[in-house]
């Protein structure tokens, strides 16, 4: 299945949570998942009940559609986390956060995961000095993500770091914005990462 491009504050209504998929509307309070929190459509104010097959499966779709990731790229994520030693779910997590888009997008140099993937995708990005613009970028502890010097004018860049000013950078990454970098500094505690996701429901999906 390809990456979801469709109206995505319609999916989030549908979801029924804020995925973080709209940038400058979402940090106004202006979303219309703010307006209107319910499904769309004209049955979108029933109360369905949802077998425990759709639990799993719509807490898959949140995360997939939330970090910007493919079926297959989410597959292949999955099975390295079960491959290792610890809680699955939480290994997930850890290794999507460790993405260069979604790194970017934590450090405030994007307002959305999408915007951060084009950023790193159009080689506006360096990863310790060298340009990388591969999304699915393996960042580790310890190294440093910087705008390149001939983006540092970027009128969307700026105002996404404007934007972003007012809503605290999460503590795994250290962020200098004055100068345009940020240094993932570890990886973090499952508890750290506030998103509105049952990872335990996306493990028994894949298990069965």
């Amino acid at each position: 299945m390809a990456r979801y491009r469709g109206p995505v504050e319609k999916l989030e209504r549908r979801l029924g949570v804020s995925l973080a998929l709209k940038g400058e509307r979402r940090l106004a309070g202006k979303s219309a998942l703010d307006k209107r929190p319910y499904a769309p459509g004209q049955h979108g104010q029933r109360r369905a009940k949802i077998s425990e097959y759709g639990l799993q499966l719509r807490e898959k779709q949140k995360a997939k559609f939330m970090y910007g990731l493919s079926e297959k790229q989410f597959r292949r994520l999955f099975q390295d986390a079960a491959r290792r030693t610890g809680n699955t779910g939480t290994i997930l997590i850890q290794l999507i956060e460790q993405r260069l888009d979604n790194v970017v997008y934590r450090m405030g140099l994007a307002t959305t995961r999408r915007f951060a993937r084009q950023l790193v995708t159009h080689g506006h990005l360096l990863v310790d000095g060298k340009k990388v613009d591969i999304p699915s970028y393996r960042v580790r502890p310890g190294q440093k993500v910087e705008v390149r010097e001939k983006s540092k004018q970027n009128p969307q860049i700026v105002r996404a770091m404007e934007l972003t000013a007012q809503t605290g950078i999460v503590p795994w990454v250290d962020v200098e914005k004055e100068k345009f970098f940020g240094i993932f500094t570890r990886i973090p505690e499952r508890e750290e990462v506030v998103i509105p996701v049952e990872e335990r429901l996306i493990v028994e999906l894949y298990s069965k």
